[in-house]
């Protein structure tokens, strides 16, 4: 188990999508956190596994799944999206988009949690994004598709993925879940990765085929 856990029982979980996708901004995010002093260290157990952390743990996650998993699966555990404890930072080095439009899309499981709504909206400000919402976000956000992975055949899936990056009313897509980041790229949008964005770096959506995306995430937890 590799697991860091410092006085203080605050450690940021990066989550395996991001690790799998750019471990090097995983890194740059733990760093930052560490400087701030909102946490001492990393927990790189998937949220699918348990966590063995001490009870009173704060896990500061990333990916919209361990939000929800770290909130319901685990007593004694307690969780904070980084999107919230950046949007309270005055010392992130903020890029400036310079008032740039973006839709934006919210993951499915952070779907009840405003807390995460309002503070992504927050960092999208502090970068002069301006958002433009489609008809269904935030508490009513329709599922990009992801989540049908293994119930549906896959051209349905993509249909359905296309029908939902249809909705957004701009090319450009905010999207804080990397498998939002395939079913955007995969419906025909421009996915803007909220890590990316925050780090200065271009979204580069990568392995994008469902099957082989979900083999990919597979391997890694099995792993972590």
């Amino acid at each position: 188990m590799n697991t860091e856990v410092g006085h203080d029982k605050h450690v940021y979980a990066p989550g395996c999508a991001l690790l799998i996708y750019k471990p090097a901004l995983a890194e740059r995010l733990l760093q930052h956190v560490i400087a701030e002093g909102k946490a001492s260290g990393r927990h790189l157990t998937c949220c699918k596994h348990e966590p063995a952390l001490e009870p009173g743990t704060l896990v500061i996650n990333t990916c919209p799944g361990c939000d929800r998993r770290y909130r319901e699966l685990y007593p004694g555990i307690t969780t904070i999206s980084l999107w919230e404890v950046l949007a309270a930072s005055d010392r992130f080095p903020f890029p400036d988009y310079g008032g740039v439009e973006m839709a934006i899309q919210d993951a499915c499981p952070i779907r009840t949690e405003d807390r995460v709504h309002d503070a992504v909206r927050r960092l999208l400000d502090r970068m002069r994004i301006r958002v433009v919402e489609p008809a269904h976000t935030r508490t009513h956000s329709v599922c990009c598709g992801d989540s049908c992975f293994g119930l549906v055949p896959e051209d349905d899936l993509a249909a359905r993925m296309r029908e939902r990056a249809g909705q957004m009313p701009r090319e450009d897509v905010v999207v804080y879940c990397v498998s939002c980041v395939k079913a955007m790229r995969i419906g025909g949008r421009r996915p803007r990765y909220l890590v990316d964005l925050l780090l200065g770096e271009p979204t580069i959506p990568g392995t994008c085929d469902p099957s082989a995306w979900h083999a990919e995430l597979d391997t890694f937890i099995a792993e972590h």
